[in-house]
């Protein structure tokens, strides 16, 4: 597989400085979202576009703006590198601390050696916490005034899902479970090992998300490709860019859905119980492509990745072509915009209290780019639904993570309906848990 990025290229683009490198956008974001984005030819470039955005704290007693009519309130900080969400029944809310394992291969050479700095200056890379934490609002005032270890000694663990009395977590190489009691405050029994995931000394993508099926009888984990465009090898993609659907009980899987670059968000459409993801799509073809994405999933579909991007459109960079899988590639359902890192993904739910404008479609955090100029995502947005499918264009939810010098405050990741209406969102370049609600929303106790 050929790679754009030469030695010569990385060695010129870090002479210049990580933020001063490649083309710069000739389309607004708008553009590039909806069902029908624009795609305009590839732009490759010498040296690839990188802006990221350095990490700045969030000033004393400054949060995220809210749309009109929501308010956004501090429901938990203090954490270290928070990333994705679970909301118990009783009210309980866990949080994954977590970073990227160690992968000794992804920093090899220069390229690899660049890649890590780019990911510190953008508040990654840091040794991960490897835990689980359990926020606590007992009161329902819309703050946890309870943090504390729930599961230690984990391995770069992210997503989770409760079924029953039984818990799993998605470590970066292996899907687990726990038994879990409503209530408690603390497990340290030993995990139990349901299936392998792909992880390795490269894992480039290391995210493992999961989600139950709605009747709980089958799990559905997420898994990124180990390389941008293929350029590592085919050979390390296996079972990679990819959803697997797992049968607990009989801790086996088979292949659900490829050609997904790097699928992370996931939840089930209440009108049409349609899954639907949330997918980070490919780099170094320009600040304009190529637009990430959400899409419901068809059982056995592909998606594309790596020989074409939004349906059957080519990318010469891969070799050999596929015109054979190219051809069945689906086209995803909606664009959320270049490189905005769009990550997690919930429905809207009978009971949310943000008003009636957000009571059907689905909510998104979008990281934010750090290979588009002007960057892109650092926000959470609304897109409306209608019959089950995308209506009109995504509404801002929260915003104001880039402050006016382009440094990020924050990085918003997951989003997540907690059980009295509110969305938790998940901060971890700012180490918090943000709550958004409506402003006549009252505080009440948790049911």
């Amino acid at each position: 597989m050929r790679h754009p990025l030469t030695r010569p290229a990385l060695l010129i683009a870090l002479s210049l400085g990580l933020s001063a490198c490649g083309e710069t956008a000739t389309q607004s974001v708008a553009d590039g979202t909806g069902p029908d984005p624009k795609l305009p030819p590839p732009n490759k470039t010498l040296i690839p576009t990188v802006k990221v955005a350095e990490i700045k704290e969030w000033p004393q007693g400054s949060k995220p703006a809210a749309a009109q009519g929501l308010v956004v309130t501090e429901f938990a900080s203090g954490l270290v590198h928070p990333r994705w969400l679970l909301v118990l029944p009783n009210g309980d809310v866990l949080v994954a601390e977590s970073d990227g394992p160690d992968r000794p291969d992804q920093r090899k050479g220069v390229r690899g050696w660049i890649m890590s700095k780019m990911m510190e200056r953008a508040g990654s890379g840091t040794p991960s916490a490897d835990r689980i934490t359990l926020l606590r609002d007992a009161d329902g005032d819309g703050v946890a005034e309870m943090k504390a270890p729930f599961i230690e000694n984990l391995h770069s663990p992210f997503g989770m899902a409760l079924v029953g009395d039984s818990l799993y977590i998605a470590n970066t190489d292996a899907l687990v479970r726990f038994p879990y009691q409503e209530g408690q405050t603390r497990i340290d029994t030993p995990p139990e090992k349901i299936v392998d995931l792909p992880g390795g000394p490269l894992n480039h993508h290391w995210t493992k998300n999961v989600i139950a099926s709605p009747d709980g009888q089958r799990l559905y984990v997420t898994v990124g490709s180990n390389s941008n465009v293929g350029e590592n090898g085919l050979e390390k993609e296996e079972g990679r860019a990819a959803i697997w659907e797992v049968d607990p009980a009989g801790k086996t899987q088979r292949l659900y859905a490829w050609g997904l670059r790097n699928p992370n968000g996931l939840d089930w459409e209440p009108t049409t119980g349609k899954l639907w993801t949330v997918v980070n799509e490919r780099d170094e073809i320009g600040s304009d492509l190529v637009p990430d994405y959400m899409t419901s999933v068809q059982d056995g579909g592909f998606y594309g990745w790596p020989y074409s991007y939004f349906g059957q459109i080519v990318d010469e960079r891969v070799e050999p072509k596929r015109p054979d899988l190219v051809a069945k590639a689906i086209k995803p359902d909606y664009a959320l915009g270049p490189h905005t890192a769009s990550l997690g993904l919930t429905f809207a739910k009978e009971g949310q209290k943000l008003g009636p404008a957000f009571g059907e479609g689905v909510f998104i955090g979008q990281h934010g780019s750090w290979n588009r100029k002007p960057p892109s995502g650092y926000k959470v947005v609304f897109i409306p639904f209608q019959g089950g499918m995308p209506r009109g264009m995504p509404v801002d939810v929260l915003s104001g993570f880039l402050d006016e010098e382009g440094n990020a405050r924050g990085r918003p990741v997951d989003v997540r309906l907690d059980t009295r209406g509110g969305l938790l969102v998940t901060d971890d370049a700012g180490n918090r848990v943000w709550r958004v609600t409506g402003q006549t929303a009252a505080p009440s106790p948790i049911p």
